[in-house]
């Protein structure tokens, strides 16, 4: 995958168990305060160790809900582990998925405490202040839209496994030459809406597609093009097409706020655009993202291979799938 800087041409604290250490080994660098590899620096491998509790139910895949340390030290060295992974092309893919899921997890509860997430950063190396600030803000922008009670009702989804990386990345690029409207901004819209196109469904305002189009935005001139509204290729287009046409090339504010008429949904897609601007290797790991749902009984994963055609009560769900469940539930 082919992931060097360009130019510019949807969405707990768990404490007190014990925890096992499973072994991942992956090779780390020595990074300057952007997290970028410093001039002369070598390339050293460390055993790094993802927390995990063997009385955790597994998901059809074989993992399990990460786990995430109870105290600040041990989830500030996590996340060393897991950013340091994100920008390192020399990660195997099949290890990339399943840190990824730990670092979204992370930052997700932290997100919920203030005063943990506080902790932890004091904590953290100043090489990752910016990174951290950049992911856990993002993610208090989508709390800070959702007011109120949580669901107690599971949406009407599919969750299937996203288009490849490299093409998903060839279509933001492609949308992204033509029409000006950066490839970061279109991944982190992409990310924000459908997971990068985790979730098949329709939303209550009957959007739909990995960009979650309105049928009749799709059918505007010039937005949808005759293209398949569900088609990665097409809906990414279409996006950038609709971004500018938001008034996205003078300012992409404006644009996402036509996007998604909310303040907090354009800054955080602009943290997430943030993040794969600085290094486009997190590209990687963000594609990898897991669909969680905030539901009445807590941050529930909603694995690929879920899927409902009516809206599920939460805890029929759990019974049949406890694997969904965080852990501290």
């Amino acid at each position: 995958m082919d992931l060097k800087p360009l130019s510019k041409n949807w969405m707990p604290v768990l404490v007190g168990m014990p925890l096992l250490l499973a072994p991942l080994t992956v090779s780390c660098q020595t990074l300057n305060t952007h997290g970028q590899r410093d001039a002369g620096t070598q390339t050293m491998d460390v055993a790094a160790e993802l927390p995990t509790r063997d009385e955790l139910p597994f998901a059809p895949n074989g993992r399990q809900y990460p786990t995430v340390p109870s105290h600040p030290v041990q989830i500030a060295e996590l996340i060393a582990v897991v950013e340091s992974a994100a920008i390192n092309p020399e990660i195997p893919s099949e290890k990339v998925e399943e840190l990824a899921h730990q670092q979204q997890v992370i930052y997700r509860v932290l997100s919920r405490d203030p005063s943990l997430s506080e902790a932890v950063r004091n904590q953290l190396a100043p090489q990752w202040h910016w990174v951290f600030d950049h992911h856990v803000a993002a993610r208090r922008e989508f709390l800070a839209m959702h007011r109120g009670p949580a669901s107690s009702l599971l949406p009407a989804w599919r969750i299937q496994a996203p288009a490849p990386a490299e093409d998903l990345l060839k279509a933001y690029r492609s949308a992204s030459t033509a029409t000006g409207i950066d490839w970061e901004v279109l991944a982190a819209v992409n990310l924000v809406e459908t997971g990068m196109g985790r979730i098949d469904g329709v939303s209550v305002a009957n959007a739909q597609g990995p960009m979650q189009f309105l049928p009749t935005t799709w059918a505007e001139p010039g937005i949808g093009q005759g293209g398949d509204i569900r088609d990665p290729w097409d809906s990414i287009h279409a996006a950038a097409r609709y971004l500018v046409r938001r008034g996205g090339l003078d300012d992409i504010r404006k644009g996402l706020w036509g996007y998604n008429n909310s303040d907090h949904y354009g800054k955080a897609v602009l943290h997430y655009s943030a993040l794969l601007k600085q290094n486009p290797l997190r590209y990687r790991s963000l594609h990898q993202w897991q669909i969680h749902y905030a539901s009445s009984a807590g941050d529930l994963w909603l694995n690929e291979g879920y899927a409902s055609d009516r809206p599920m009560p939460v805890e029929t769900y759990l019974e049949q799938h406890p694997h969904s469940a965080p852990p501290n539930r």
